[in-house]
Formats: structure tokens, C-alpha cells, sequence
């Protein structure tokens, strides 16, 4: 437990809440002035919620119910390079080229998340309004819009699913038109709040093999929807904006997105789908 919690880099609660009073701090929250001698005084005026989520990449928090905020530790930003390196070396043991790519150090990756969640709303595609990414001794900060009460992807019954399949592969699809992958699509990622999807938690993909990683975008997207409405729903949601020759591009990830522990699904009615409609 003790390495697991080790590679996760959670930060201590101590570390949190000086993270939330430079966040306040910084969109003039005038509590925060005080707010460390309040918290010394075993009182906080600043509310900081961590999270419980199975996330090896962050350290994700409410402050004062008004920000969304991100912590990533060294340790996160070394673990990430690890799954990059994993993922590569997986797509190389198939014949494609790997097409993520790993960040320096936690700053950046705070700075690549806040820039493609700008490019997503750019787009029209909706995502938390990004704020700010910064550095904070040695951990990097990511500040989001909070979205109260939303719900992941895998959340939903199988009536909304069905409803919002069409919505998901149209705004990737919209991510997708303009050259962009999100890269790391599942159903954690994926958010329903009044009513609309958010795309969140997009990582970073090299432009030169922007064709594979947009097909394993596709087989990704299917692969969460898989066990929520079945194959056939999945795919003829996914034919509604994508065509015949997108989704056999698709089925060459599909044996490689099984392998994530993230995703779970039956890969061989998925393929099987996506071959019965290509013939």
C-alpha cells in the first residue's frame, strides 16, 4: 500500500490547503489573507475537498466550492512517463507508430492540460473554463471551472447513455475535424452537468501521427460505450457522424484499448460489430 500510495503522489492535506490559499489568493478571495493563521488555529475559512478518485496523475480538489484544482506531484508526472513509455511500446508491438508524448516535469503537465482544455472550447466543444496553470514550489497547479453535480459517462443509466451517445461522437468528431485527438477518452473523462457533455483530461499526442491517434480516439469512445448500451447501439451512434472506412481504422485499436485497465468492455463483440458493418 505504502509504494502504491508512493507512485499515486498524493499530496497531505497540509500541502492542499496552501495550494487552495494561493488559488484564493489569486482570484481575490479576501478570506485567504487570513486564512493561514485560521487554519493554524484549527478553523479553516478556505474549504478544501479532496477528491477520492482512482487517478495515478493528479491530486484533484474542490476549493471553496468554486475551483476545480488539479495537483500534480513529481511522482505523478514521473509515473505518467512511465504509462507513456507503456502505451508507446504497445502500439509499437502492433505495428503503429506510438503517438503519446510525456511532459518534463508536473508545470508542464498542469500548462498542456490548460491549453487543450482551451483549444476544446475553442472549438465549441465543451470543457471546464480552464483558469490558470502554474507552479507552486515543487508541485504544479491546474485551476478549472467546478462543474457541481456532474456525473462521468459510466454514471449514467442506459436510456441517458443512448440519448448522449450521438453528443459524444459528435463533439469528438468536432476535435477531430480541426486536426486534434483528446488521447486518454474513457468514461471517467467524459462528464454530464446540466444537461451537456464535458470533455475532460485530454493529454498530449504527437501531430505527426495525429491519424492514429484520432482512430484510437474513435475505438476508445466506442469501448466506453460498449458495456452501457451494447456494440450495435455504439456503433450506429458512431456512424451518424464517422464512416464506414473511420471505424475499420478504429478496430485496429480495439485489441489495444482492451488491454487498459480503465476500460472494460467486450472487445471481441465490439470488433465483431465494427467487421459485420464494413461488409
Amino acid at each position: 500500500m505504502a509504494f502504491r500510495q508512493l507512485l499515486r503522489g498524493r499530496v497531505e492535506p497540509a500541502r492542499a490547503e496552501a495550494v487552495a490559499r494561493e488559488v484564493a489568493t489569486r482570484y481575490g478571495d479576501e478570506r485567504a489573507v487570513a486564512a493561514e493563521s485560521v487554519i493554524d488555529a484549527g478553523e479553516r475559512s478556505i474549504e478544501v475537498e479532496i477528491l477520492e478518485a482512482d487517478n495515478w496523475l493528479s491530486t484533484p480538489c474542490v476549493v471553496d466550492g468554486r475551483w476545480f484544482v488539479k495537483i500534480i506531484t513529481a511522482q505523478n508526472a514521473l509515473v505518467h512517463g512511465l504509462l507513456t513509455t507503456g502505451r508507446n511500446l504497445g502500439m509499437f508491438s502492433r505495428g503503429t507508430e506510438g503517438f503519446f508524448e510525456r511532459f518534463e516535469d508536473p508545470v508542464e503537465m498542469a500548462a498542456h492540460e490548460l491549453d487543450a482544455t482551451r483549444r476544446m472550447r475553442e472549438l465549441g466543444v465543451n470543457a471546464p473554463q480552464p483558469l490558470e496553470a502554474f507552479g507552486f514550489e515543487d508541485l504544479g497547479v491546474l485551476v478549472l471551472e467546478y462543474l457541481p453535480a456532474f456525473r462521468t459517462l459510466d454514471g449514467l443509466g442506459e436510456g441517458e447513455t443512448r440519448r448522449f451517445a450521438p453528443v459524444l461522437f459528435a463533439s469528438l468528431a468536432r476535435l477531430h475535424d480541426a486536426g486534434l485527438a483528446h488521447g486518454d477518452l474513457r468514461a471517467e473523462n467524459v462528464l454530464l452537468a446540466d444537461d451537456q457533455l464535458y470533455f475532460i483530461d485530454a493529454t498530449n499526442v504527437r501531430a505527426a501521427a495525429i491519424d492514429d491517434a484520432r482512430s484510437y480516439d474513435l475505438a476508445c469512445a466506442l469501448a466506453a460505450l460498449e458495456p452501457a448500451i451494447g456494440a450495435r447501439a455504439a456503433v450506429d451512434a458512431a456512424l451518424g457522424v464517422y464512416d464506414v472506412d473511420d471505424l475499420l481504422a478504429a478496430r485496429e485499436f480495439v485489441g489495444f484499448v482492451d488491454l487498459r485497465p480503465d476500460h472494460d468492455f467486450d472487445a471481441a463483440l465490439l470488433r465483431g460489430e465494427l467487421e459485420k458493418r464494413a461488409a
